[in-house]
């Protein structure tokens, strides 16, 4: 065998990770997602594939923290697409969403509607201190990094409850452990102000997000003139891959037909 036979390096992460809608179903629009600190765009693979699966095109791009211009051209390459059919919905998770928030209040990028999980309300944000919140025996979480202190555990208790994707995420060879640990850029948070934001905001948090606490979060949603909260109950930070992974990717997928028939989201199902 060869040295290049024997070698277990793993492929580099795409820079841009693609889902699209079933060969039988019409396209019905376009999500452009910005991932979080230390993520990379494959590991939305389960979101992605769900929300195709409904007849939307789904494009995720790089982490903002590492190169934000690349990630910024990416987008607008994207939302050029013709490939990619209107609505265009640009969406972020973690610094992510702080970034697109950014970018549509400033008018860099033009979007038909924004898509917010975990939206972070400090430059501040990161895990709770190792201890912190306890896991469960054997569980994923429950692994200590090589130097003993837990950091990881404390990393990923915080990203998510759900088993799959803590067991995902520890095996993941691309995944920036630690990447929470990276501030927001400051001027993301100051920029992406949602009372400037015209379009329709659709939020997503979990109400135990220890990363970006709840309280502070419904600040910034209430400066906006048209945005919409959607809390998870008991739900961490990463509202997209928690344990109420199919909730939160059935009120994203209720968002997005309402919003094809109107930036006024009309209703189309009422508990009455």
């Amino acid at each position: 065998m060869t040295s290049a036979q024997l070698s277990s390096t793993p492929a580099p992460a795409p820079a841009i990770a693609a889902w699209d809608n079933p060969p039988a179903v019409a396209p019905r629009g376009t999500i452009i997602l910005v991932v979080g600190r230390g993520e990379h765009p494959g590991i939305y693979e389960r979101f992605g594939a769900r929300i195709a699966f409904d007849g939307y095109r789904v494009r995720v791009v790089g982490d903002p923290t590492l190169d934000a211009n690349a990630v910024t051209a990416d987008i607008q390459t994207l939302l050029s697409d013709p490939d990619l059919p209107a609505p265009h919905i640009l969406a972020g998770s973690d610094a992510g969403a702080a970034f697109v928030a950014a970018l549509a209040a400033t008018g860099v990028v033009q979007a038909d509607a924004l898509l917010l999980v975990g939206l972070p309300a400090a430059a501040d944000s990161r895990p709770a201190p190792a201890g912190t919140e306890a896991a469960a025996p054997g569980d994923a979480a429950g692994a200590l990094d090589a130097d003993g202190e837990g950091v990881w555990a404390a990393e990923l208790a915080a990203r998510t409850a759900c088993p799959s994707r803590r067991a995902r995420l520890s095996h993941d060879p691309h995944l920036r452990r630690g990447g929470l640990d990276t501030p927001v850029p400051p001027a993301w948070l100051a920029d992406g102000d949602l009372s400037r934001v015209n379009v329709p905001v659709l939020g997503l948090h979990g109400t135990a997000d220890l990363i970006s606490p709840l309280g502070p979060v419904r600040a910034r949603y209430a400066a906006a003139s048209r945005a919409e909260l959607v809390t998870i109950d008991g739900g961490k930070h990463d509202a997209l891959n928690d344990a109420t992974h199919r909730t939160a990717a059935a009120a994203v997928v209720l968002f997005l037909e309402r919003l094809r028939l109107g930036s006024d989201l009309p209703a189309i199902a009422r508990w009455s």
